[in-house]
């Protein structure tokens, strides 16, 4: 029994100080060379949520109509932000990393893993600028804060197994590459993202019932939960609020899990053929 805890913990150990030094690595190298370094992390972010702003929010009017709109249009981005840089970076990493990969023994996931918690470190940095603005904004936190972190682990798992899937199809085709790039397109302007969903609920029809099923998308839930535990409960609408139905609740949470046993499946399934086919 001794024997064998020893030989987990030696196992986990040597993974978690290879984890440890990718991801620090990752985030070094992911900056190296730019004048502004890790400010990028919220430059960017910044610098879409003031195009956004003014395009969707002055000119297009696509407001809720409340002070606490803007906090909640650069929550929605950070959170896609970090969506869409973990999958974009996390889908390359077995590839990216393959002579790495080729010389040292360890587990393969470790690479993709790596990149989707670098990705996390930008978005915590991120968080902390929202809740600087949150506080200049007046914005009144209410106890649904404390369901933020789960909200925000559910994005998490989803960015991973997507990149798990995504990384394994990569090794082998490279245009995944290029179709991910459109699909985040689609998926950024298809959600409620840079538009409140009460501007299309509150015309009614067929646009309010399409609108709610976008959160039946489980990123666009995740991230409508974050902005509505975080910053405005009696604003957002969640899918928590818009379906009475439980099962239909529950289908979110239910394709989270789906995509990451799917990303872990297809990853463990072909990881060993990884280094032939690189």
């Amino acid at each position: 029994m001794n024997k064998l805890i020893e030989s987990i913990r030696e196992r986990y150990g040597y993974s978690l100080v290879v984890l440890r030094g990718l991801v620090k690595t990752d985030f070094k190298l992911r900056y190296q060379g730019s004048f502004l370094g890790v400010a990028w992390s919220v430059l960017k972010p910044l610098m879409l949520f003031c195009v956004m702003y003014v395009v969707f929010g002055k000119f297009l009017r696509m407001s809720d109509g409340t002070p606490t709109y803007p906090v909640v249009l650069l929550l929605g981005i950070s959170s896609w932000q970090f969506f869409q840089e973990a999958t974009s970076v996390g889908l390359r990493s077995v590839v990216d990393r393959g002579d790495l990969l080729r010389k040292i023994h360890f587990p393969n996931y470790i690479v993709v893993v790596s990149a989707t918690v670098g990705s996390m470190i930008s978005y915590a940095i991120n968080l902390v600028v929202v809740l600087i603005f949150a506080l200049f904004a007046r914005v009144q936190f209410t106890w649904r804060v404390l369901l933020v972190p789960l909200s925000i682990i559910q994005l998490y798992v989803l960015a991973l197994g997507v990149t798990l899937l995504f990384a394994t199809m990569y090794v082998y085709f490279r245009d995944v590459a290029h179709i991910w790039d459109v699909l985040q397109q689609v998926l950024f302007y298809g959600m409620p993202i840079i538009y409140p969903l009460s501007y299309v609920t509150s015309r009614g029809g067929i646009l309010a019932v399409l609108a709610r099923l976008e959160l039946i998308n489980p990123i666009a839930q995740a991230i409508q939960d974050i902005r509505h535990n975080l910053i405005a409960p009696e604003t957002q609408p969640t899918i928590w609020n818009q379906f009475d139905q439980w099962w239909v609740k529950a289908i979110p949470l239910l394709l989270t899990v789906i995509l990451l046993w799917l990303g872990v499946y297809f990853f463990r399934r072909n990881s060993r053929k990884f280094a032939e086919v690189m």
